[in-house]
């Protein structure tokens, strides 16, 4: 199967691309959210759009996968217990950090 790669600009600025961003800006300090919630059924979609946002107001820290893992590890990690986000172990407590829907 050929993977098509779509460049990070033209996949940023498509009205799907930006309904994620602004889902990822709503995210308050102190929660968390998964790709999934940003990007309902299709959270691979997600990861692309963050990789490629290079905004450093984008709390793009605070996306994470749905088992509470981290997508960026260590600078990731620091970044949400800078905000008061609970782990237990290496992954997010989602129970307590998740925004509720």
């Amino acid at each position: 199967m050929r993977t098509l790669r779509v460049p990070f600009w033209r996949v940023n600025h498509t009205p799907r691309a930006e309904r994620v961003v602004e889902r990822v800006r709503a995210i308050p300090p102190g929660f968390v959210r998964t790709y999934g919630d940003v990007s309902p059924g299709a959270p691979r979609f997600a990861g692309t759009v963050l990789s490629g946002a290079h905004a450093e107001d984008l709390p793009w820290h605070r996306v994470v996968r749905a088992d509470g893992s981290l997508a960026k590890g260590v600078r990731q990690r620091r970044l949400l217990e800078e905000e008061g986000i609970p782990f237990t172990g290496e992954r997010v407590d989602m129970r307590a950090a998740r925004l509720p829907d």
